[in-house]
């Protein structure tokens, strides 16, 4: 099912066409000015130069061909040259009739599908997740669902910090609390327990206090080194704890990207690919790509084009240790070759953008992709608070991921039992739900490069611009169709007629403008673009909802319409909030 535009377009290529006009100068638009038309078309504008004549005689001779067009209602010229449309009911309740019945809304599926690979979330293991991660984790779960949605082959993975010496760091720490595990007894040959000797709270003690300290004291980061390098070196007792380390910092992390319905399809991290170092160094320097420059292993990754001076990139320093950028390129080499992916998009802060360059650069250069495969870097703002800082906790510290969920879930909950009769059970699993829906919606409406400041009155708010908005629209939808259902209501047709009214046209034209939206948001990997369009989608269905008595309509088929209208916007908002990684309750 072709996009509306694209439908519009093709009438309009007709009219220029028998008109005796290049049909290039058939496109059709939504119309600037709502208060005028519906959609427009200024090609005659465009034409005036190529053929010689004023654009209004241009655009009066192609309205007269429109003259009983279908699709059409009105098509009239105006000067200085353009063409106002207004939609054929008939034609847009087709539409609508068509989106109703035909999956996915008609939207039409890539003739060759794209392997894509998301990398998103970065969450170091033995840390907590924190308010900086929110925005990675909502914005590539919600890129992932809405590329899926468009028909692509999407993995998401996790890409977790595991390696280096933060690592060292905790092992170290942990043998400072407990010297007598028999992780760091290097004779020990037998089985290592099975029961981690610490927890995902003994973690995030251990990991800060070490870290802090090893700023302080040499000889402690010295300590931290060499069991960084013991790690590395695959001695066994450091191995086993450090799989105690990633089971129970991975377990941890589930839960809490679980509670923003974020999930990856893939648990790897930079340990994963340490093994593909070796080899990938040798190929770079055996093809000439690679040199040492200070001592260090570098690609020069500038070109002749540039203006500004771009550093090579780095891949093992003078001590022979590697850096992000080797992890990243082997990661890069592993997923080539395991899944040969036509598309790999990263989402990390956005202060990243010359290391990403530098990356992506050394990727081709070396030809670690194909000179197709495209290599995409969003960097997202911060979340600030209300005085334009990164949100801090009240006593100055940084505010960990589970606590900003929890407290936006109390302030919900607070909201719905002030306002509505409900069990306390009901209204705590009501108000998880739209806290969920206030926290990603008030990320991701944002352009993400953008910072945003966390306002949780406003994100939690029934009214404006908000994930709460969204779903009391769906819940308004929902309740009018079970009274209808009560009131023995049988819908016994697809049909949906001709609108009766401007705000019933007005929402079945938001409707009509699903498919280009959602196929706009996937090629420009933008969310922003699905949370503008169902608040405009909400706003048109209670400007509706206001001006008609649904329930009370006595004609069963017009009655019969609107119910699919409805079920129609329902599913259309309900489809859209999956693909931002939230939903609807049954009754707020």
């Amino acid at each position: 099912m072709k996009k509306i535009l694209d439908l519009l377009t093709e009438e309009m290529k007709k009219a220029f066409e028998a008109a005796g006009y290049d049909t290039a100068l058939a496109k059709v638009s939504v119309s600037n000015r709502p208060d005028l038309c519906e959609y427009q078309c200024n090609g005659a504008m465009a034409g005036a130069k190529q053929y010689h004549k004023a654009p209004i005689v241009i655009a009066n001779e192609v309205a007269q061909k429109l003259a009983g067009s279908e699709v059409f209602q009105e098509a009239a010229a105006v000067a200085p040259g353009f063409l106002n449309l207004k939609l054929s009911g008939k034609f847009l309740a087709d539409y609508m009739c068509g989106m109703k019945t035909e999956e996915k809304f008609g939207m039409e599926m890539p003739a060759r599908p794209k392997k894509m690979v998301i990398d998103y979330g970065g969450a170091n293991v033995a840390k907590p997740l924190h308010v900086g991660h929110i925005r990675s984790a909502n914005l590539g779960e919600s890129i992932k669902r809405i590329c899926r949605y468009a028909g692509h082959d999407v993995i998401g993975d996790v890409h977790l910090g595991d390696w280096g010496l933060q690592m060292g760091l905790v092992i170290t720490g942990v043998q400072e609390k407990q010297p007598d595990l028999v992780y760091f007894d290097e004779n020990y040959t037998g089985e290592y327990p099975e029961e981690p000797p610490f927890t995902i709270s003994d973690l995030e003690t251990i990991y800060p206090a070490a870290s802090a300290r090893s700023k302080e004291d040499p000889a402690y980061k010295a300590k931290a080194m060499e069991a960084t390098f013991k790690l590395q070196n695959g001695v066994r007792g450091y191995r086993a704890l450090w799989r105690h380390i990633l089971n129970v910092s991975v377990a941890d992390l589930k839960k809490n990207y679980g509670s923003l319905n974020v999930t990856f399809d893939l648990w790897k991290g930079e340990s994963d690919v340490q093994d593909r170092i070796p080899g990938m160094v040798q190929y770079m320097k055996e093809n000439g790509y690679a040199y040492i420059s200070d001592g260090a292993l570098v690609v020069d990754v500038k070109t002749d084009e540039d203006t500004k001076e771009v550093p090579p990139c780095m891949i093992l320093k003078s001590d022979g240790a590697s850096l992000y950028n080797t992890t990243d390129l082997a990661t890069i080499m592993e997923r080539m070759e395991l899944y040969r992916p036509d598309s790999i998009v990263y989402m990390t802060d956005k202060r990243q953008d010359l290391y990403f360059d530098q990356v992506f650069r050394c990727a081709r250069k070396t030809k670690l992709v194909r000179p197709e495969t495209e290599l995409v870097w969003i960097g997202f703002g911060t979340v600030n608070g209300a005085d334009g800082k990164p949100f801090k906790t009240r006593d100055g510290g940084v505010m960990r991921l589970e606590n900003l969920i929890k407290e936006t879930k109390e302030e919900m909950y607070r909201k719905i039992k002030e306002g509505r009769e409900m069990s306390d059970e009901e209204a705590r699993e009501v108000a998880d739900l739209v806290a969920i829906s206030a926290l990603k919606y008030g990320d991701l409406s944002n352009v993400p490069a953008k910072d945003y400041i966390f306002d949780v009155d406003r994100f939690t708010s029934f009214e404006g611009d908000t994930g709460p908005y969204i779903l009391y629209t769906i819940v308004r939808i929902k309740s009018i169709l079970a009274k209808y259902a009560e009131q023995g209501g049988v819908i016994n047709s697809d049909t949906i007629l001709p609108a009766a009214g401007e705000s019933e046209k007005g929402l079945m034209m938001e409707l009509a403008k699903f498919n280009a939206m959602m196929s706009s948001a996937c090629e420009e990997l933008a969310p922003q673009k699905v949370c503008a369009y169902i608040y405009d989608l909400a706003n048109a269905f209670n400007h509706f909802y206001h001006e008609t008595k649904i329930l009370a309509e006595e004609d069963d088929a017009r009655k019969n319409s609107m119910i699919n209208l409805l079920l129609l916007t329902r599913e259309v908002l309900e489809t859209c909030i999956d693909v931002l990684g939230f939903s609807a309750p049954e009754r707020m």
